[in-house]
């Protein structure tokens, strides 16, 4: 059984951390980011610039929230200082991807092309038409978009062709083949 939830956070020197109400408030150069702990049974205290979870019992129910609400708050301090980024790649003969606005138009060898709206707090760059780039603060955001985005056409495992994750390995299956 992991034991992350006992572990306590060190806040960086630029990021303040309150705890106000049952809710995090993490805010640092990159942005702001609040996380209310909907448990009761889940506490928050900040000391000495450190941040630790302290649960009601020992019911399974409570150590998984207190796991669970650690990690939530370390991916706050950690996208608040650095932020993240999810790189997709995109693979097909005139496939391409641009962005245009608040939006993100995808030419995927459909009849027409796909066009997404950016969710507020997100940036999305293309600096090849084959490349996009999810930048963002907050990591659930970052990666429903890019799943998203990846969802409009998933890589097939015959040619290769469709949107993938940066570094993602397609397993490509043999087509059919003519027997005699």
């Amino acid at each position: 059984m992991s034991r992350v939830g006992r572990k306590p956070i060190e806040i960086p020197k630029n990021v303040k951390l309150a705890v106000e109400n049952n809710t995090v408030n993490v805010e640092g150069p990159k942005g702001r980011l609040s996380f209310p702990l909907r448990s009761s049974r889940i506490r928050a205290t900040v000391k000495d610039g450190v941040v630790s979870f302290e649960r009601v019992g020992d019911m399974k129910a409570d150590k998984a929230l207190q796991g669970t609400a650690r990690s939530v708050v370390f991916n706050m301090i950690k996208g608040v200082t650095d932020g993240f980024v999810k790189e997709l790649s995109i693979e097909g003969v005139g496939f391409k991807a641009q962005v245009q606005g608040k939006a993100i138009n995808l030419s995927l060898g459909f009849t027409h092309p796909v066009i997404l709206e950016i969710p507020e707090g997100l940036t999305v760059e293309t600096p090849k038409p084959t490349q996009v780039f999810i930048k963002g603060v907050d990591k659930v955001k970052v990666g429903y978009f890019a799943a998203k985005i990846r969802k409009v056409y998933e890589a097939e495992p015959y040619k290769g062709k469709g949107v993938r994750y940066a570094g993602e390995v397609v397993r490509r299956k043999a087509g059919k083949t003519v027997t005699k």
